[in-house]
């Protein structure tokens, strides 16, 4: 498997500790999550239905404000997997540094990929992927810009996993656009990535293609029931996100006290740049709080945004050591 946020069997291993003592902030997943409510029986024990699927479409449609065809996936991951398969092989240009999952699936498939650093560089790949906002750097691109790189690409892959606090980067209301593909995931924003629940839009035949690929029943009935719910609910989402706001100048905060500087980030995590990032790390992880190091970059630090305030006077207490 490849290095990612999460490990905290790998944090046990190392400092112990069970895994309710851990606060996970290596991750971008909102430690303040959807409240699910109750699920019916049905959801768990009947194969979803046609309707219900489509229902959940429609939820996404909403909260996306997009009409562009979409499908349901098992996460934002089962559409990367699923992307090799859209083409015949040829040239993939990823935007870096960023997610490594796209690298790694797309040489597994027989690509030829290559990380560039800037966005014109793009032009020409038959496959031109942009994570926006980008993690981990939290760099953005504005809609009209990526609009403008489009005809110069097979086809341009946008992912915007981070966006449903950042709405106005988003281009899922552009997504039916030929050569335009967009992947969203449901579990960072609404915290709950367990669900195992994320969606593809673009036009009708790659949509169509992904939907065959991915079988009659991508999803579970509980994802269904709970995505339905939860991409319905506008006020918990406006709530959510004016919160993450103030609480990511709150993090800010507490990292200047340390003398790290912010590199970027998005409203789920924010990525800093320290002495020695393993030192930082271990300092946090012997009172069980959990980050993310990177071993391309030995400086960089990335937190996700505390949940309860016994969690942030925790994370307060470990930095004023």
């Amino acid at each position: 498997m490849r290095e990612h946020g999460g490990n905290l069997d790998l944090a046990q291993q190392r400092f112990g500790g069970r895994v309710e003592d851990w606060i996970d902030l290596s991750t971008g997943i909102n430690r303040m999550p959807y409240p699910v409510g109750e699920v019916s029986a049905r959801a768990w024990n009947a194969l979803p239905s046609r309707a219900e699927i489509e229902a959940l479409h429609q939820a996404a449609q909403h909260a996306y404000r997009s009409n562009a065809p979409i499908v349901a996936l098992g996460g934002a991951q089962a559409a990367i997997q699923l992307l090799p398969q859209l083409a015949p092989r040829g040239r993939a240009r990823i935007l870096g540094p960023t997610y490594n999952e796209y690298a790694g699936v797309l040489l597994a498939a027989g690509w030829d990929v290559h990380e560039v650093g800037e966005l014109d560089t793009l032009a020409g790949a038959d496959l031109a992927i942009v994570v926006n906002p980008n993690n981990p750097d939290g760099r953005r691109f504005a809609p009209k810009d990526l609009l403008a790189l489009l005809p110069r690409v097979g086809r341009l892959v946008v992912d915007e996993s981070f966006a449903d606090a950042v709405p106005d980067v988003s281009m899922a209301a552009q997504a039916e656009r030929s050569g335009l593909l967009i992947l969203r995931s449901f579990g960072k924003f609404y915290g709950l990535a367990g669900l195992r629940l994320g969606f593809a839009l673009g036009n009708a035949a790659d949509i169509a293609a992904l939907a065959a690929m991915s079988g009659p029943w991508p999803v579970s009935g509980a994802a269904i029931a709970i995505g339905c719910r939860a991409l319905r609910d506008d006020d918990w989402a406006t709530a959510t996100s004016a919160r993450l706001a103030r609480d990511g100048v709150r993090l800010d905060a507490m990292a200047r006290a340390q003398d790290w500087r912010l590199v970027g980030g998005t409203p789920l995590f924010r990525l800093y740049e320290t002495p020695d990032a393993l030192a930082a790390q271990e300092k946090l992880a012997r009172r069980q709080i959990w980050s993310r190091v990177f071993a391309q970059n030995p400086t960089w630090l990335r937190l996700g945004l505390p949940g309860s305030e016994a969690e942030w006077m925790r994370l307060a207490e470990v930095l004023a050591r």
